[in-house]
């Protein structure tokens, strides 16, 4: 049974992919920032108090992973994320420095404590050939995606650093036949999106229900491979990235899924 490790996996697009592995017989580690997580289910263990914003992140997820004998990872989705809205006349520190840490640091320092971890009962790192890490990023993340508007810095330079970042970490595993992947899964209709008001934008953007994208998502993975490491990937390709049609040209001549510029 292969083993899948989703970080931040209580709500949204992580909750969703969590369900679309357990569905198909794959068993699923699921994070949770909570020191009491969601009861375990059939083919789902959840692994308390990981939290990305954190230095202790790595070390708590290392700690369980040595204590249930886990020896080996085949996917792992990092999911977690945080948005909040700020403007050219008011940006704030505070809010970049947590987006930053949650969005880039977080995930960066996480997959790199996997990465040097070998479990004490093999010689094997857990991080192998064949092993596919997943970063969840954003169309905001591209800079060359960036038509009009501007603010929401943290929101958007906190992506494009997950970018760099997932880039250089596929430089750092491909050696070892690790793929690591950056994707845009698509703009949902989400707690998160509603909260800094973007569900007015739900239907003219296309928004989609975080079970669609993680259907998407789970079916690229699947072709996903050590050739297109460190790669930036739409898996439903343009259909609501608003900016696409200006940039790349008409969304009805763009393919799905869509590799995205940096």
């Amino acid at each position: 049974m292969p083993n899948v490790l989703i970080v931040g996996a209580t709500r949204g697009l992580g909750a969703a992919v969590a369900k679309q592995y357990t569905s198909i017989g794959h068993h699923v580690y699921a994070t949770a920032r909570s020191s009491n997580p969601p009861s375990d289910d059939k083919n789902l263990s959840y692994i308390p108090s990981i939290d990305l914003s954190t230095p202790d992140a790595g070390p708590n997820l290392i700690k369980y992973l040595e204590a249930h004998s886990i020896t080996s990872l085949d996917i792992i989705v990092v999911t977690a994320g945080y948005f909040v809205t700020e403007t050219f006349e008011e940006p704030s520190f505070d809010k970049q420095l947590a987006m930053y840490k949650t969005c880039a640091i977080g995930p960066t320092l996480l997959v790199s404590a996997l990465g040097n971890y070998t479990p004490s009962s093999t010689s094997k790192p857990l991080l192998s050939q064949g092993t596919k890490v997943i970063l969840v990023s954003s169309e905001g993340g591209s800079i060359k995606l960036v038509y009009d508007g501007g603010g929401n810095y943290g929101h958007h330079a906190s992506k494009a650093a997950l970018n760099m970042s997932g880039k250089l970490l596929s430089v750092d595993l491909k050696d070892r036949g690790v793929a690591v992947g950056i994707v845009h899964p698509g703009f949902m209709r989400t707690d998160m999106t509603k909260g800094v008001g973007f569900d007015k934008f739900w239907d003219s953007g296309g928004a989609v229900t975080p079970d669609v994208a993680a259907e998407s998502l789970v079916e690229w993975i699947k072709t996903f491979t050590i050739e297109h490491t460190g790669e930036f990937w739409a898996p439903r390709g343009a259909a609501d990235i608003g900016s696409a049609e200006a940039v790349l040209g008409p969304k009805d001549k763009l393919p799905i899924p869509l590799q995205l510029p940096w």
